[in-house]
This record gives C-alpha cells, structure tokens and sequence, in this order.
C-alpha cells in the first residue's frame, strides 16, 4: 500500500515561522519553527525586515525537508495585512515590512474619515478606517517616500502582503500572486465584484500596476524555484490569510460555525456562507477563502492583543520569564482580586475600532499579587472575546459552540473561564496548528488530494470539550465590571 502523501505548510507570522509536515487526515508528522524580530522605532509604529521573514522560511522548511522527503503539494498561511514594497526585477525590498499592528498612518484615516469616505469603504469593502489594513499604510509609505511612486507607477515596485512575497521569492520572482483572503484585508478588494478595484486605489493614491495576481485560495500560484528553495520543486496550491487558514483548519465549512484563534491577537470568524451581508457594527465581512471561483465569506472580530499580552508581561515587566507560566499561575488563584487588564497596547479593535485607546492596569491594591495581574492578562483574552460575540450576536449570528486554537489555547483555565463567560460549549481541536493545517488542507484541495472542503470536515478531529458552569447564562456582574474597565480607556471609535 503507498504511504499516505504529506503536505508541507509554511505559517508565517508575526513573531515566526512555522513549517510543518501534515498527513491529509491532518496528523503533524513533523514541525520546525524560526523566531522573527518585530522592531518597534517610534511610539505606534511595528517593522519587520522582510528578508528575514523569507530567511526564517528557508530556515524552518530547510530543518524539516534535510532528510529528503518529498512532500506532494506546499500551502502558505500569514500574517495578513502586513505589506512587503519590493523590486519586481531582483525581489530587492525598498523599505522595511510594515507590520499589521502599526499606527502610523492613524492621521490618514481620520483624514479620510473627514472627509466622509468610511460609508462607502464599509459597503464595498466590509472593512473599516484604521491603521491595521494595508491601504493606508501605503498611502503613508508612498508620500513619504514620492520616488517609489514614481517607480510603483512604472511598474518596477510590487506591493504585496506576507503570501505574495513569499511566493515571489519561491518560485524565483516567476510569480507574484495572492488569493482573495488575503486580498480583502488590503481596502482596495471589491467584495462584490471579487477583485481589486481601481477607484479604491486611486483613492489611496496606490497604482494599480503595484498590486499582485489573485488566485483561487485552493488553487495553482506555480512551483518552487529549485535555485530559490532549497533544490526543491514543488506545487504551491493554498493560501490563505491566517485566521481564514485557521477557520478552514477548524472545518468551520458550514455557514454559522464559528472559532477563535488565541494568537498574538484573537481573531472571531464566523462562516457566512456566499451571501456578502450589510456592514455590521463594529464588526468585519472578509472573504474567508474561494475554492472553484466561489467564494466564502466570514464575519470578524478582531481582538489585537492576546498572546502579545503574556509577551508584555516577559519582556516588557519581568513578571513571567515564559508565557508558559501563565497558565499555572491563572489556576493558582481563584479570580484577579478586582483587577482588570485593558489590552489596548496598539489600540482597541472590534467592536470598539479606537486607534486612540491605551491599556489600563486597573482595580490594584496592595492585595494584588503577581498571579492576581496575571490572570487578570488571561482573563481579557476570554472578556475581550465576550466583546466580539455579543456584536455578532447583535448582527444575527449565533452560536452553538465556539472552535478554539493557538498558542494560549493550550490553558484549560482560560478556555473554561471563556465557556462560562459565553454560556456556550468551547472545543479544542485535537491538532493545535490549525492555522497551518489550513494551508495543508487548502492545498490539498488544489493539488486535488482532497475533494473539497467535506472532506475536510471528515478529518477534522476533536479534542478536549468545555462546558460552561451554567449552559446558555453568562455571567452577568463579572462583565460589568469588565465594561465599566474598558470605558475608562474607550474614547469612542469608529465602530460603526
């Protein structure tokens, strides 16, 4: 009998990579992972060297193909509204990756706010103003740096997200191509017409000529350069944003299902199906994958800091010396003692959309001890994904359970606090790298290892289920206290 074929995924995010070798019944044969700097040179601002974004890619898939395994088809998953400016001739970047959490061009959206355009941007886009996308960060980049406009509109620049630029260096600049996931994130993607629109750039002041191709995100984006990668030829045939990858992961392929992925961020997805609704407050529509020239939608919550928080706490304050620790020590105690962390170290995301916000400590007393303020961190994970689910709720969806992956995810504590806070059951896959697993699986659609995504909701595997203290009831006075904290750092945002 042959072996069952592997797929190789490459997650790239924001603080690493990770590669990983995945059976198409989604088992992880093998994992590599290479750390990436995030630099931060003024207050609001967040870089990245792309290069070495490319280089911890060579690096990770390098460890886990050095003995020779050939996998049969190769799926990319990443940090999605991040833009990497670059040469067409020589894949040379003109000006450091500016990353998704970035505040630097928050002026350009109050400008644009100003001047009345958010109503029709929400209509067509399903996005709204803020810094987090990409447009306006391109915007900045291109009035500050007025040569590379001048190039950009020759043609010689290319502006790409994470995946575009990968898949340019892959294939050895052969192709520059995206897929409609991660091309909804940018503002300038029509969804209604399912293509960039030229009206969106000029608005934005980006050429058209900068942007990528978009292929299906099950689809065919070309092969590896073997003189580019690692002596390997391979079919690249999946790509998705990460938290679309993630929904795909988690076989959220029916209309309604929805998960959460504890990352840097927390990002809510729920399927939408076809239909692309009505702007929903606070809340964004995003094009969640297109398999056969069809393309799914999903509503989102994006939550910007979750795992960056525990992060905060290691190298920010010294409290933890591993994010590791935060587990144990949200268990050693029974609740925060009164105190509550606002996350808003780049701003509050939905539903509130104010680029404004600052975090907050809140509620200390001299009986707050370390656990107390780590917890309260592990907490907000679960109040700040409460903020979301009521907003979708409000928009009309709703919730059975709520599918949960990434790095914090592996806390019992935090996933039965976030079941009792939304009265609803919380499942934990049995496979943690469901954003990856995403990208395997979307490119084994392509690849045709797959058929479709009802296959993937046959392999997709449970894990651990928590039920909540008081099925369908949540609890009512704990996240009064949780809003009273946020309103003393909201100062009214965009949300809607």
């Amino acid at each position: 009998m042959a072996a069952s074929p592997l797929l190789l995924a490459i997650d790239q995010g924001t603080t690493g990579t990770t590669a990983l070798l995945v059976g198409l019944d989604g088992a992880v044969h093998r994992r590599a992972y290479r750390e990436v700097p995030v630099s931060y040179p003024h207050p609001g601002w967040v870089e990245q060297d792309a290069e070495r974004l490319w280089a911890s890619v060579l690096g990770a898939c390098g460890e886990l193909l050095e003995d020779g395994v050939e996998p049969a088809t190769l799926g990319i998953t990443n940090q999605r509204e991040t833009v990497v400016v670059f040469e067409r001739e020589g894949l040379r970047p003109v000006a450091p990756a500016i990353v998704w959490q970035c505040r630097r061009s928050a002026q350009i959206c109050e400008a644009h706010r100003r001047a009345g355009d958010e109503p029709e941007l929400r209509a067509r886009t399903g996005l709204l103003l803020d810094p987090y996308f990409t447009a306006t960060k391109l915007e900045w980049l291109l009035r500050e740096r007025p040569e590379l406009r001048v190039r950009a509109q020759a043609g010689e620049l290319c502006a790409a997200t994470v995946d575009a630029w990968l898949v340019a260096r892959l294939t050895g600049g052969r192709r520059v191509a995206t897929d409609p996931s991660n091309a909804s994130r940018t503002l300038l993607w029509d969804l209604r017409a399912g293509a960039f629109d030229p009206g969106l750039c000029d608005l934005f002041g980006v050429p058209v000529a900068m942007l990528p191709e978009v292929s299906d995100s099950a689809g065919r984006f070309g092969e590896t350069d073997p003189a580019a990668f690692l002596g390997r030829r391979l079919s690249i045939c999946g790509i998705a944003g990460d938290q679309q990858a993630a929904l795909f992961g988690q076989a959220c392929v029916t209309p309604g299902m929805s998960k959460n992925t504890y990352g840097t961020g927390s990002f809510v997805l729920c399927n939408l199906g076809e239909t692309v609704p009505d702007p929903a407050h606070g809340l964004l529509t995003t094009v969640a994958w297109r398999i056969g020239g069809r393309d799914t939608l999903a509503l989102e919550g994006s939550i910007f800091v979750t795992g960056a928080g525990l992060q905060w706490l290691r190298d920010g304050l010294g409290l933890i010396d591993a994010a590791s620790e935060a587990g144990p020590l949200f268990d050693s105690v029974p609740d925060a003692n009164g105190c509550h962390f606002v996350p808003a170290l780049a701003g509050l995301g939905a539903p509130y959309w104010d680029s404004g916000a600052r975090g907050a400590l809140l509620g200390l007393t001299a009986g707050v001890r370390r656990a107390h303020v780590v917890r309260a961190v592990v907490e907000a994970m679960a109040l700040r994904t409460r903020d979301v689910v009521e907003a979708m709720e409000a928009a009309g969806a709703s919730f059975a359970e709520l599918r949960v992956d990434g790095g914090a995810s592996v806390m019992d504590g935090l996933l039965q606090f976030q079941a009792d806070m939304l009265g609803i059951p919380v499942a934990r896959t049995s496979t943690a790298e469901t954003t990856a697993l995403g990208a395997a699986w979307l490119a084994a659609v392509g690849a045709g290892l797959l058929d479709g995504p009802g296959a993937v909701a046959a392999a997709w595997r449970p894990g651990r289920r928590f039920e909540p203290a008081s099925p369908g009831r949540r609890p009512r006075e704990a996240y009064d206290a949780w809003l009273d904290a946020v309103r003393r750092v909201h100062s009214g945002g965009a949300g809607a």
